[in-house]
């Protein structure tokens, strides 16, 4: 595994092992355990994760995530620290870097930002760096539904556009937060916004991400 995706993996693991089976998370309705459930299986069942995407698929994928959300929950973690089998797709070190890194980087985002005492995590300029070039790559897929126009920015000035149209809101931050505000955590991001003021509340409350 590469060194972004396989320490984001770690993380995530430690992070809902220390939160245990029951404590929230950013995902609505989710438990620790319902994530843990969601990673695995997304790893170790493709034929059931497609339902990530394909609509028509979405009940059985529920069905197999419900079925790995009854193991043990220290399995559950076991099974991510390990990583995918040999047979994943993800066990491939160039596929496992760029569908992971952000994945994991933004699942460990739902667990610690869930908690009430929870703060923010400090990211070095490299992956801060690999953020933003997958975010540049991305941006207007996780834009697609915004109401108004949408440009990320980053405190040093680079931009990229997420949706064209106006009025135009403008989000500032690190990577990691825009990030996580492409991927729909508005309300856990810590960025700044700036537009009209009914074109900055439609984006708060925008479905933006995959789905």
């Amino acid at each position: 595994m590469s060194t972004h995706a396989k320490r984001e993996r770690l993380l995530l693991a430690d992070l809902l092992e220390a939160a245990g089976p029951e404590a929230p998370t950013l995902c609505e309705g989710w438990t620790a355990r319902d994530l843990a459930a969601h990673v695995v299986l997304r790893e170790r069942r493709p034929d059931a994760s497609a339902g990530i995407v394909v609509g028509l698929l979405r009940d059985r994928m529920e069905r197999v995530r419900s079925e790995f959300a009854a193991k043990p929950y220290e399995e559950l973690i076991q099974l991510i620290r390990t990583g995918p089998p040999r047979f994943s797709p993800f066990s491939v070190k160039q596929v496992d870097e760029a569908a992971n890194t952000v994945e994991f980087f933004v699942h460990a985002e739902d667990v610690r930002r869930a908690q009430p005492d929870w703060t923010a995590r400090p990211l070095d300029r490299v992956f801060e760096d690999a953020l933003w070039a997958r975010l540049e790559k991305g941006a207007r897929l996780l834009g697609r539904k915004a109401p108004v126009g949408l440009v990320l920015r980053r405190p040093d000035g680079q931009t990229v556009v997420a949706h064209r149209g106006t009025p135009v809101v403008t989000v500032t931050g690190g990577p990691g937060e825009l990030t996580l505000f492409a991927f729909g955590r508005q309300d856990a991001a810590q960025v700044d916004l700036s537009g009209e003021a009914d074109a900055v509340a439609k984006v708060r409350t925008a479905s933006l991400g995959i789905l």
